[in-house]
């Protein structure tokens, strides 16, 4: 589907009480988090959203993460907000943990059949430490891939035939969910086992083949610094230059217009009802 100028404004405002909430629990339990990707670009360029962003990206150092993965049924609403995350027994084809707004509807075509929360996102990132041996990094990102092959149990899209050939080949030698689960969930150790604090640079490994390349100086994210975003203070990595130049290049200036539109594919969205409501009718329509 297709937005409106004014159906993605409801999306940012409705996203925009997500981030908020999301950073009261993180203040709350000492949790360091920062505006990402496009919304690290829209605080510095926009003083708020891109206009036609259509989602909040944070990311968090790899404790936080963990420590948030841990706490958030016990410290958050969790009938507001679901945290929906895989596992050996519940798979959303994602590299990362997200927040779920659970009053809200946003089906993706690529979990149009699975039975999670469909709900509005906001998407939580990890940061990784970043070994500066040359074949210890190639081995992290080695590691990475594999995790995110099994993890999101889907043929690599749009990076080339051979990866294309290379996931497909691999998910077939591997057909067992549980098998897949014990692979990633090894991968993932062996990719994380760089302690950030022993690290000069960290990356994002969960992120897909593109930006688990990029290594960004630790001190760009060390800390967070506070900056208007749609009239509230809101964090973002303290070298936000040099993390936004390293990942976008020249961030500051817009694109064509043809690639100024919202970028995620959706079936339904629905921001005045539950996602429950489509059950059987917009997603698990086979099951």
């Amino acid at each position: 589907m297709e937005y409106s100028k004014e159906e993605i404004r409801k999306i940012q405002k409705k996203s925009l009480e997500m981030a908020l909430y999301f950073k009261k629990i993180c203040e709350e339990n000492n949790l360091l988090f920062y505006f990402c990707g496009g919304c690290c670009i829209g605080t510095v360029r926009h003083k708020g959203f891109i206009p036609w962003d259509d989602d909040v990206d944070v990311f968090m150092p790899r404790r936080d993460y963990e420590i948030l993965k841990r706490i958030w049924k016990i410290k958050a609403d969790t009938s507001r907000y679901t945290l929906e995350n895989s596992d050996e027994f519940h798979i959303d084809y994602n590299l990362f943990l997200n927040i779920r707004d659970n009053s809200t509807t946003f089906i993706r075509p690529y979990q149009q059949e699975l039975d999670i929360n469909h709900g509005l996102i906001l998407d939580v990132l990890p940061l990784d430490g970043c070994p500066s041996n040359k074949f210890k990094r190639k081995l992290q990102m080695l590691w990475a891939m594999i995790y995110s092959l099994y993890r999101s149990q889907m043929v690599p899209a749009n990076h080339g035939r051979f990866m294309e050939a290379a996931g497909k080949t691999a998910l077939a030698l591997i057909p067992s969910k549980k098998m897949r689960y014990k692979i990633w969930r090894f991968a993932e150790k062996k990719m994380t086992k760089y302690d950030i604090k022993d690290c000069r640079y960290v990356t994002e490994l969960c992120a897909g083949p593109h930006y688990m390349k990029n290594q960004y100086p630790k001190e760009a994210f060390d800390a967070a610094v506070y900056k208007e975003f749609e009239g509230h203070m809101m964090p973002i990595p303290q070298g936000y230059d040099e993390y936004l130049r390293i990942a976008f290049g020249d961030y500051m200036k817009l694109p064509p217009k043809e690639k100024q539109v919202a970028h995620h594919d959706v079936i339904k969205c629905d921001l005045e009802t539950g996602y429950t409501q489509y059950k059987g009718k917009l997603y698990c329509v086979n099951r």
